[in-house]
């Protein structure tokens, strides 16, 4: 079984580890035994029946959030999710799909995947898998995945109802590999200029970045790298990106713990963008490799970062199997930037839910809003390694640029609509009568997004939609949110016709402030660089 660092080598668990000493192997075997026995008592003694697997995984879970609040436990089943987040792949049918009105419904066959092969489109509405109906039957996420992923070679047959079709239609799909991409946008937003977004550090990352740049006509001068939002990944991962950009010899990242012997990650001097332009966007939601990448930059005065405050996790996870194929994330070491930075934020042992609510507290105290109101202590302090620029450790990296959270299209009638994702549901069902002659029209992406726009007919019929899915018309939040809600129609018809990448390039240049602003930057680069101290 693979195992992955996370912020990887493996790391092979020791029963005693051999850097004990004599007391603390005692005190091991100790504690060991204790458990042992009072597990035995229970089950031999206990007066009913106890489900003595679920009150030893209960005991785990307990014992790991006395330690820190990154330590976790995770089942066998959560062990196969995490892996095929980290691998990049998963092995099932190769869909995209939605459950509306209960019915479990195509949005997306995957470009290469086994059901597209066959002739599954979107739209398609799936009634049976292998003869189980499975529509009209409340049907959960976790239910659909248990049908249709299963090992590669392995065969479902799919019974499915299409919009035109006189009769059902049957197609049998031969599960395979499926990629899942961790790069969610890459695109030329001007001449020279590339954005990436990446939304977690998989182990498929830099191929992906790279496939993707092959399809533009030049090579990048200048990067807008968006990490808002990406909590992390694999630690290789975020080596290898930051590899990327800088110099050879440079150190990019150092772990060390109490039992992990320090560790030192240095560029190799091959990447791809030494000489580009970099601006790294980040924010609240921007942890761990994230934080890893954006510390790397700007301690060696590499580019310029832009946003919030990042989480603050700079905490090493390594995934250790227990006997049932269950395994504990462990936190076995703290990495350090190239100035020495600790980026983790404070937090008291057993306190995880404490921990977590520093974000909102970040939000009341207005930090989110204005960089003033942030306070660091002077112990705190270091240097960057080129400029000598003042950066801070011990809560997240601070941007060279701070700009604040964007809330012009916030509404309570926004936020109603957005939880209960009505215009996914809606564009899903309007766009099933309407691909193929969106097809037709716009031949590309560029001639979509210059010339479609939701008009008010359609507008109108998605806020009859959503009234009938109890969410009654609220004139002053149409007011406000109107036309970023006709935006992000427009962005999810974009990503049906095409793909993630063309989301984001319809919401970014209309209605991201801080996508804008980071054009502007990378437009007056000089200017800027003298600014922050780079020059």
């Amino acid at each position: 079984m693979k195992k992955y660092v996370l912020v990887g080598a493996a790391l092979l668990a020791v029963w005693p580890l051999a850097s004990q000493s004599r007391k603390e192997r005692g005190a091991l075997y100790e504690s060991y035994n204790k458990l042992g026995q009072l597990l035995v008592y229970i089950d031999s003694y206990y007066v009913d029946t106890v489900d003595l697997p679920g009150l030893t995984e209960k005991a785990v879970v307990n014992m790991l959030r006395q330690l820190d609040p990154h330590s976790t436990y995770l089942s066998a089943a959560d062990v196969k999710a995490a892996n095929e987040q980290l691998e990049g792949h998963f092995e099932g049918v190769g869909i995209e799909f939605a459950i509306l009105e209960d019915t479990l419904t195509v949005t997306v066959p995957l470009a290469g995947g086994p059901s597209e092969a066959v002739g599954v489109l979107a739209g398609d509405r799936i009634v049976a898998v292998d003869s189980l109906p499975v529509a009209g039957v409340g049907l959960q996420n976790a239910r659909v995945l248990q049908l249709l992923r299963g090992p590669k070679g392995t065969s479902v047959a799919l019974t499915i109802l299409r919009k035109g079709s006189p009769r059902l239609l049957h197609f049998t799909i031969v599960r395979d590999k499926i990629p899942i991409h961790s790069l969610h946008a890459l695109y030329e937003v001007q001449p020279g200029t590339v954005y990436i977004r990446l939304g977690r550090f998989a182990v498929t990352s830099v191929t992906e970045i790279k496939d993707a740049l092959k399809k533009l006509r030049r090579a990048p001068q200048s990067i807008i790298l968006d990490l808002r939002g990406n909590s992390g990944g694999v630690l290789k991962t975020a080596v290898e990106l930051c590899d990327q950009f800088l110099d050879a010899g440079r150190l990019i990242v150092y772990n060390e713990g109490e039992h992990w012997p320090k560790s030192m990650d240095l560029a190799t001097g091959r990447g791809m963008f030494r000489n580009a332009r970099l601006l790294v966007l980040i924010d609240e939601h921007s942890a761990s490799a994230s934080e890893i990448v954006a510390g790397a930059v700007q301690d060696w005065d590499r580019g310029i970062l832009m946003g919030r405050r990042s989480f603050g996790k700079g905490l090493v996870q390594q995934l250790l199997s227990l006997p049932d194929s269950s395994q504990v994330r462990l936190t076995v070491a703290r990495y350090h930037t190239p100035t020495g930075r600790v980026i983790q934020r404070p937090y008291d042992a057993g306190r995880t839910d404490a921990y977590y609510a520093d974000l909102y507290r970040r939000r009341s105290h207005g930090e989110m809003f204005s960089r003033d109101s942030i306070r660091l202590p002077d112990s705190l302090k270091f240097y960057t390694l080129i400029n000598a620029r003042e950066v801070y450790g011990g809560g997240g990296i601070m941007p060279d640029i701070f700009l604040p959270a964007d809330t012009s299209c916030h509404s309570d009638y926004y936020t109603r609509i957005y939880h209960a994702g009505l215009l996914s549901q809606f564009v899903t069902q309007w766009m099933d009568g309407e691909r193929s002659a969106l097809h037709r029209r716009y031949k590309t992406f560029a001639d979509f997004d210059r010339h479609f726009s939701v008009d008010d007919a359609l507008f109108d019929a998605f806020i009859a939609y959503a009234e009938a899915q109890k969410i009654p018309r609220d004139e002053q939040g149409l007011a406000v949110s109107g036309h970023c809600l006709r935006l992000e129609m427009k962005a999810l018809m974009a990503r049906a016709l095409w793909s993630t990448s063309e989301y984001f390039e319809v919401l970014n240049k209309q209605t991201d402030p801080v996508f804008l602003k980071a054009v502007e930057v990378i437009n007056h680069w000089e200017q800027y660089e003298k600014e922050v101290g780079l020059r």
